[in-house]
C-alpha cells in the first residue's frame, strides 16, 4: 500500500509497504480522508524521534472488524490503551504508561491507504456528516477537552491567542459558554471567519494585559505564550493547547506571585465532538485549504508548511 513515511526528519512517498493485519481486539480501516495537522509538521522539524507513517486525523471505513461496523464510517481515538496500568485503572486512558498513539507513537498512522486501531476507539460518523467535516472529529475533541479541564462560565473574560486551525476549533467551542471571549491573532482573513460567527476579534496588540480569567495560547510559540500569559489576572489559568517543537523560558516568579494556575491539555472527548458536527454548532468548512491525493503528499506536506495555511486534507479516493 502507499503511505507517507517518516525517518530520520525526512518524509517520503511509499508504494511498498503491507497492508497491516489487525491485532486481537483491533480493526482494520481504509482510510478515505486525512488532514495534516501542526503536530505533524513538527514530528517531520524533529518534535519527538519517530519513525513511520504520520498522521492521526482520519475518516475511514472498516473494512475487518465486529460485523455492526462493517462498511461503516468510523473516526478513531489516536491513543491505543493496555487497559491495565494504573491510568487505564483510573479512567484516564490518554495517559496509558503503556500507550502506542496513532501516526505519533510506536504505532503507524493515518497517511496511508489502511490503518489499525482498537475497536473500542472507533466511533461511528452520523450520516448527516459528510467526510470532510468529521476530519476535523480529532482536533475538535482536543478543542472541547478545555471545558473538561477548566470551568468557563459567561461572566469569565477568556483569551485565545492564535488564529490557526487549532485556535480556530477552540473558539467556537468556547462561544457556546457564552464567555465574554475575545481571539487575537496576525490574520485578518482567519479572523474574519470567527467575526462572521459574532465572535470579538482583534489583532495581537489589542490584548490588555491582567484583563482575563482565563487565556489559551494556541500557537506553540513562545510569542504566544507571552502574550497569553501577560493578559492573565491573578489567580488566572492558563491553558497550553499546543505543541513546542522547542524548550519554552517562562518567568516561573510572576507565576507564583501572580498564582497562575498553568495546564496542559490535548486529546478530548469524540463523542461531544461528533454530536457538535452533527448539530452543525460548529462550521469547519471555511477551515479546508485544500485537499490532495495520497500519491501528492510531499505537495500536500508542503502546502501545509507555508505560512498562513489552515487545514491540507489527503483524499484517499482521488488519484
Amino acid at each position: 500500500m502507499k503511505g507517507l513515511w517518516l525517518e530520520n526528519q525526512q518524509l517520503q512517498l511509499r508504494t511498498d509497504i503491507p497492508v497491516p493485519e489487525p491485532q486481537l481486539g483491533e480493526a482494520l480501516v481504509r482510510v478515505l480522508r486525512a488532514g495534516i495537522c501542526n503536530t505533524d509538521l513538527e514530528l517531520k522539524r524533529g518534535y519527538y524521534p519517530y519513525t513511520g507513517i504520520l498522521g492521526h486525523e482520519f475518516v475511514g471505513v472498516v473494512e475487518q472488524g465486529p460485523e455492526n461496523l462493517i462498511n461503516q464510517r468510523v473516526v478513531g481515538e489516536i491513543n491505543a490503551a493496555c487497559g491495565h496500568c494504573r491510568f487505564c485503572l483510573r479512567g484516564q486512558p490518554t495517559h496509558c504508561e503503556n500507550r502506542t498513539v496513532l501516526g505519533i507513537v510506536n504505532r503507524h498512522g493515518a497517511f496511508a491507504d489502511y490503518l489499525c486501531l482498537p475497536v473500542k476507539n472507533l466511533h461511528p460518523v452520523p450520516d448527516n456528516v459528510s467526510t470532510d467535516v468529521a476530519t476535523f472529529t480529532e482536533p475538535l475533541a482536543a478543542a472541547l477537552e478545555i471545558q473538561r479541564q477548566v470551568v468557563v462560565c459567561p461572566d469569565d473574560c477568556v483569551l485565545v491567542v492564535g488564529d490557526g486551525k487549532l485556535g480556530q476549533l477552540v473558539a467556537q467551542t468556547l462561544a457556546l459558554t457564552n464567555c465574554q471571549l475575545l481571539v487575537v491573532g496576525r490574520h485578518p482573513e482567519k479572523l474574519a471567519n470567527l467575526a462572521g460567527r459574532g465572535i470579538k476579534t482583534g489583532l495581537v496588540d489589542a490584548v490588555t494585559d491582567k484583563a482575563f480569567d482565563i487565556s489559551v495560547d494556541c500557537t506553540g510559540n513562545a510569542e504566544g505564550f507571552a502574550i497569553a500569559r501577560r493578559a492573565l489576572r491573578p489567580r488566572g489559568t492558563l491553558v497550553m493547547k499546543s505543541t513546542y517543537a522547542g524548550n519554552l523560558s517562562l518567568d516561573a516568579s510572576s507565576l507564583v506571585v501572580d498564582e497562575i494556575t498553568l495546564i496542559g491539555s490535548r486529546c478530548g472527548p469524540f463523542s461531544a465532538a461528533l454530536e457538535l458536527l452533527a448539530a452543525e454548532k460548529v462550521d469547519v468548512k471555511p477551515l479546508i485549504h485544500a485537499h490532495y491525493p495520497l500519491i501528492e503528499g510531499l505537495t500536500a506536506f508542503a502546502e501545509a508548511q507555508r505560512r498562513g495555511v489552515l487545514k491540507v486534507l489527503l483524499d484517499m479516493s482521488k488519484v
